[in-house]
């Protein structure tokens, strides 16, 4: 079943039945991140996105710090997508982090188009700990982890 079949519009769920639909340990692993690393929280909302076929649609979880976006998370059974941009002018110091990304974070990067006004979009399936780890490096040029100079 479809998540945005199980909630729709006007059916908000609880982090904790977004986190029961994907039951994965990747998930709680990010959000402990978040939390710990940003004190971030996470904040639903509805998007009636159709591209893709329909990936994007649903309720998602938004992850911001000083109202600037962190990421955005897709629950999807067993696993959860992830859109994040990667900024204009963080590009130069991710090309140099591109290298050491697990082949398919390396290759979804690689291969992204630059937009003008927006820099990078990635959207990863976070499936295993190499793409989290690579997700957390990308995370951390948007904002830096307030342990980290």
């Amino acid at each position: 079943m479809q998540w945005y079949d199980l909630f729709d519009k006007e059916h908000e769920p609880t982090v904790s039945e977004v986190s029961e639909f994907i039951a994965a340990p990747l998930w709680s692993e990010l959000a402990d991140y978040m939390r710990q690393t940003y004190n971030a929280e996470p904040n639903l909302s509805y998007s009636s996105c159709a591209m893709d076929g329909g990936i994007w649609k649903g309720w998602n979880v938004k992850y911001k710090k000083s109202g600037k976006s962190l990421c955005t998370l897709y629950p999807k059974q067993g696993y959860f997508l992830l859109l994040i941009a990667v900024s204009v002018k963080d590009i130069p110091e991710a090309d140099l982090l591109a290298p050491l990304f697990g082949d398919y974070v390396k290759n979804l990067y690689n291969t992204a188009e630059v937009g003008k006004n927006y820099g990078k979009m990635l959207g990863l399936e976070v499936t295993d700990e190499e793409i989290l780890r690579d997700v957390k490096k990308l995370i951390e040029l948007r904002v830096r982890p307030r342990n980290k100079k």
